[in-house]
């Protein structure tokens, strides 16, 4: 399952990387990443992250790898959507593919192709799930997890009375 995700879209839907991007850009995409690290290693999937470079003078298109992300800034010229149409030719033949966007045109392109989308915000929600699920698993009561609550009562007792 690949997921393919339109990065500026994404930083410009997400409130706390908005602000940080009003900052340092460089900040916000890299606080992108590291939370979609941590979002692959639950679910799995490829992740290639997309940042256009549009409007960048003489800008090639260039990838780099963090932690099985593949992050791709687009060549000059070249629009994050126009990519991740491409893109999506290529991996619809072999693999699903899960496209976020909130851009309304590359969703229907996306869905027009066959690929599955999800807005940024649906992102949002389900890395906020997945925090909360992981927040309760470290977070669980110590009386439910405890030995003694896997012992009998006759154990107990025993040992109880051993230690007196």
């Amino acid at each position: 399952m690949y997921m393919v995700i339109d990065g500026y879209n994404v930083i410009n839907n997400w409130q706390d990387l908005k602000l940080e991007a009003r900052n340092n850009l460089e900040d916000a995409r890299q606080k992108l990443i590291d939370i979609l690290q941590n979002f692959r290693g639950y679910t799995g999937f490829n992740i290639i992250l997309v940042f256009d470079a549009m409007y960048a003078k003489g800008k090639q298109q260039n990838k780099e790898y963090h932690n099985g992300i593949e992050v791709v800034y687009t060549k000059e010229g070249e629009s994050a959507d126009s990519y991740i149409e491409g893109l999506i030719k290529e991996i619809i033949k072999k693999d699903k593919v899960v496209v976020v966007t909130s851009d309304w045109i590359l969703q229907q392109v996306v869905l027009g192709q066959g690929a599955i989308r999800m807005s940024s915000r649906e992102l949002y929600e389900e890395l906020n799930n997945y925090l909360e699920d992981k927040k309760k698993f470290y977070t669980k009561d110590d009386k439910k997890d405890s030995i003694e609550s896997r012992l009998s009562e006759e154990i107990i007792e025993r040992l109880k009375k051993m230690a007196e």
